[in-house]
């Protein structure tokens, strides 16, 4: 095989050395182990460590965060956020809120640098204003997802980031035979945005798989 087609066993290594590159404080080790009390799946590692890097390299005024959990990704957001910036996240479910808010308070984190909706993206996301925000993360109900990259579109502004977690939906989407309604979804998703001339895309396969994409 050529250099572009490594053999599944190296490809496995590389993934599972770039995810545990990182290390993690106890507020984030806490957050998970809270994830895991109320059955959340909180993003992985790697996947935190590129949040991190994503909202410190466009240090954005305004974030959205579809799925709140119990802050895990949050709290990677908000280590490579400014400090002027605000974290608007919705979930509909109060318990994982109610963690998040507890992770984020172990942070330090003052309260009006979040604001946390309590709800379903659907009935949300459309309340916020248009082409306000320079950063949209997208980790919410699998059901939901193309309705949330569609408000991102519209929430964006130009040269705004959208994160798409998630993107492979568990690893699924590269497999043809695998047809599910959540796999079907992640597929019409990923090609919404590529043939979309509005986006620049790629995705990475930290975690089960980011979707990056800049608004044009």
């Amino acid at each position: 095989m050529s250099a572009l087609q490594p053999q599944p066993t190296v490809k496995h290594a590389s993934w599972a050395w770039t995810e545990s590159r990182g290390v993690e404080d106890e507020v984030v080790l806490r957050a998970r182990e809270r994830s895991a009390e109320l059955d959340v799946r909180p993003v992985s590692e790697g996947t935190a460590a590129l949040l991190a890097v994503l909202a410190a390299t466009r240090a954005p005024s305004a974030v959205v965060e579809v799925g709140t959990g119990a802050g895990v990704s949050g709290l990677a957001l908000m280590r490579g956020l400014p400090e002027r910036t605000v974290l608007t996240t919705v979930d509909p479910d109060a318990e994982a809120q109610r963690a998040a808010r507890e992770a984020f308070s172990e942070a330090r984190l003052p309260t009006g640098r979040t604001r946390m909706i309590t709800g379903r993206s659907r009935l949300v996301l459309p309340r916020l204003t248009s082409g306000a925000y320079e950063m949209v993360v997208v980790d919410g109900d699998p059901a939901s997802r193309q309705f949330d990259v569609e408000q991102a579109a519209r929430m964006l502004a130009p040269g705004g980031v959208l994160v798409l977690v998630d993107a492979l939906d568990a690893d699924r989407v590269p497999r043809p035979a695998v047809r599910g309604e959540s796999t079907v979804s992640a597929r019409a998703v990923d090609r919404l945005i590529r043939e979309d001339e509005g986006w620049v895309s790629a995705v990475v396969p930290s975690g089960t798989g980011v979707l990056i994409a800049v608004r044009r």
